[in-house]
């Protein structure tokens, strides 16, 4: 392990009164044998194949409940994941918002956090490019499509539905993944939790206070803010692939001496 943080509500500031799960993200360097060898982890409940290469694990303690692998989780709950730190680089590189969020948590949200991850967290600068527009707009239209439930009818909430016309918790998502990669685009870093009023306003949202005409207006304009900056962003067009690369082939060797 070299990094592992809050990455859910909790550190976005946009919980609400013990109603959330708590999910936690880090990264990890494997032994040379699962990497330059043939090792390989099992492939988990009901896969096709018995093992696979090591890519990353997942913890969802809502698993060992009754139901299993249908439960969802819920307050109380911990999930999570721990990616190979060679998966989590092809991620970031590619301007996934769920991975990039790792780089900006703030040291009150770390769980752990050796020298090798610190290196990482201080070159956060060195994947930010313009690749990152195209992913948020993906994430955030995703999203903006669950939040009635017509385009997810099997994967929304009906109960939030039911209460307040719409999928509270996807609009809010919806916005805070604009919100946010409007930022990183402008700013070169993601705020965490999300700065006053944005932070209010994703929780009156998620508390369904807000009409779903104002939401859909909402995620509109932060949707057409990432569009622009998909063409004028002053974010460079690539990361710096050759420091990760360079990161990556030291750190594990580092490991790897040590073990």
């Amino acid at each position: 392990m070299i990094l592992r943080a809050q990455v859910g509500s909790g550190v976005h500031g946009t919980s609400i009164g013990g109603q959330d799960d708590r999910d936690e993200m880090g990264l990890c360097l494997e032994p040379p044998q699962f990497v330059t060898g043939l090792a390989r982890v099992p492939a988990g409940v009901k896969a096709a194949v018995p093992a696979i290469e090591f890519e990353q694990y997942q913890r969802h303690t809502v698993w060992d409940q009754p139901g299993g692998l249908a439960n969802r989780s819920g307050a109380g709950d911990l999930d999570v994941v721990i990616y190979s730190a060679r998966k989590w680089a092809r991620l970031a590189l590619a301007g996934n918002p769920t991975v990039l969020l790792l780089l900006f948590v703030p040291d009150a949200e770390v769980v752990y956090r050796n020298l090798i991850g610190a290196e990482l967290t201080d070159n956060a600068h060195r994947f930010v490019s313009r690749l990152a527009a195209d992913r948020f707009l993906g994430y955030l239209r995703a999203q903006k499509a669950g939040m009635t439930g017509r385009a997810r009818p099997h994967t929304n909430r009906p109960e939030l539905v039911a209460e307040h016309g719409y999928d509270t918790k996807y609009a809010m998502h919806a916005l805070r993944l604009g919100l946010q990669g409007v930022e990183l685009l402008t700013t070169g870093r993601i705020t965490l939790p999300v700065p006053e009023p944005s932070r209010s306003y994703l929780r009156a949202v998620r508390r369904g206070a807000v009409s779903l005409p104002e939401v859909i207006a909402a995620v509109g304009e932060v949707e057409r803010e990432l569009e622009v900056l998909q063409r004028s962003s002053l974010a460079p067009n690539e990361p710096d692939r050759s420091w990760v690369d360079e990161w990556l082939h030291r750190s594990y060797l580092s490991f790897w001496q040590s073990v």
